[in-house]
């Protein structure tokens, strides 16, 4: 490393956030410029390690240590290409990966670990800026065709690769934009969508075709597809919401975040969305339930469009300060976590079980919950309610991001026929292959709910396993 004691030297540091009164008033990201000196010495923080855990904890094997080095160097040419080299998209893992590396980092064990997530971000966009990241078409193509059903980050990166190894790749979806869970999930002040855009822009000047409007198997033929191409990747996500099925869940005014977020996302890329058809917290006592990513992008959305109040809960109990003794390094540690949303307000609340809703002339006002214990047993979590702390809460607004429990059954899966897993997702063989050959999957539609560089990952070995089954080899990584 070209700089041994780094650790000793630098203290862990992020960019500052724009003041919260500032940036609830818009939808633009809320960080605001990072140093490049003071990056360079997050850069020397990286250790000497010898055996560099963050590779265990990204699942892209990005080759963290290289260009955290790089960067403390100077050299952010270099650093672009090693990023490049494992990830399409950087600009997006950089904002919105929860950092499993960090958690693996070797000098997280007794330090706080090297901002890996920050570095990544400021070499894309460094990279972006100067103008190096410029479209590379395939110096020839190979006669071979393939379909790709979403356009989510294991899709895109999908198709990015099979490009890359000179088939010709249309790109298939639904919605009206390309992105899926990038454009109509993530919301604005998460990442901006000019990001995706530029990329998008980039990815089509490399000869990857996209269709937007296609839902496979309802208005766009299944089977011409399939005689059409090669081969087919079903990228299709995990868009099945789980939903809460108690007494008053008719009512109006409740919703599941899907329903929700995309909405404002619309309107922020500036659609028509009529009042009628929009979902609003403005002047609502909002009630969210799940503590998760999910639930934390409805806090922030709720946060801008001007709710009363917002409570957020969560049926699990609140995470430990510090890892637990049985949730040791390297794991991803489960440990209590603050987004910028929660920053900007509303209540938090734990081991939370909502009986059921209430309300009047069909719309939703108050919420009936009780409080819950947990024991383990066995090595298995139980929960019990504890009697006595039954309790209501008034809103108007009501935001299920409970997750979600796996792909739609309709469309290909059903039509197709495919094989399930035991979780209600596609099965496929090792090589990302379905029960029916030629079709492959990747992304949440195969392993669940997940994050977006599993996603990614995923989208890159669909990749290299098409491109084998294709031409009996394969030069991808």
């Amino acid at each position: 490393m070209g700089k041994p004691t780094g650790f000793f030297e630098f203290t862990r540091e992020l960019p500052p956030r724009r003041p919260v009164e500032e940036r609830l008033k818009d939808w633009r990201e809320i960080y605001l410029p990072f140093a490049p000196e003071k990056l360079r010495a997050q850069g020397a923080r990286c250790m000497d390690c010898g055996v560099p855990f963050c590779h265990q904890g990204c699942p892209l094997g990005n080759l963290i240590p290289d260009w955290n080095d790089l960067v403390y160097r100077n050299l952010w040419r270099e650093a672009i290409e090693r990023l490049h080299h494992t990830n399409n998209f950087p600009e997006f893992t950089g904002r919105l990966c929860p950092a499993p590396c960090e958690n693996s980092c070797v000098l997280g064990i007794n330090e706080p670990p090297v901002t890996i997530k920050l570095i990544e971000n400021n070499i894309i966009d460094n990279a972006f800026a100067q103008g190096w990241i410029k479209a590379q078409p395939p110096a020839k193509r190979t006669g071979k065709k393939v379909a790709v059903i979403g356009s989510g980050p294991a899709g895109l990166a999908c198709a990015a690769q099979l490009n890359k190894a000179g088939h010709s790749v249309i790109v298939h979806e639904r919605a009206d934009r390309i992105g899926g869970l990038l454009r109509y999930g993530i919301p604005e002040f998460k990442m901006e969508k000019a990001l995706l855009d530029r990329r998008l822009k980039l990815l089509e000047e490399e000869g990857i075709r996209f269709v937007t409007g296609a839902n496979i198997g309802v208005n766009s033929s299944l089977e011409e597809l399939r005689r059409d191409n090669d081969a087919m990747v079903l990228c299709c996500g995990a868009t099945q919401s789980r939903d809460l099925v108690i007494p008053g869940r008719e009512l109006k005014g409740i919703h599941l975040a899907m329903e929700y977020l995309p909405l404002q996302n619309r309107r922020c890329e500036g659609d028509n969305v009529p009042e009628a058809d929009f979902i609003s917290a403005r002047d609502r006592r909002v009630v969210i339930l799940g503590g998760g990513d999910t639930g934390a992008d409805c806090l922030g959305t709720a946060h801008r469009q001007g709710a009363l109040s917002v409570h957020q809960f969560e049926i699990l109990p609140r995470p430990p300060v510090d890892r637990a003794s049985s949730n040791p390094w390297p794991q991803w540690a489960n440990i209590f976590r603050a987004s910028s949303a929660h920053e900007e307000g509303g209540i938090r609340d734990y081991s939370i079980s909502t009986k059921r809703f209430l309300g009047q002339n069909g719309h939703v006002e108050i919420l009936e919950a009780i409080r819950v214990e947990w024991t383990q047993e066995n090595g298995r979590f139980a929960m019990k309610e504890v009697p006595g702390t039954e309790f209501e809460i008034e809103c108007d607004l009501v935001l299920l991001a409970l997750g979600f429990t796996g792909p739609e059954k309709n469309g290909p899966v059903g039509q197709l026929g495919l094989r399930l897993a035991e979780r209600g997702t596609v099965w496929s063989d090792d090589n990302k292959m379905t029960s029916v050959e030629g079709v492959f999957t990747a992304g949440d539609m195969r392993r669940g709910q997940s994050l977006i560089v599993w996603a990614i990952a995923e989208g890159r070995q669909a990749a290299r396993s098409v491109d084998l089954f294709l031409m009996g080899r394969t030069d991808l990584p």
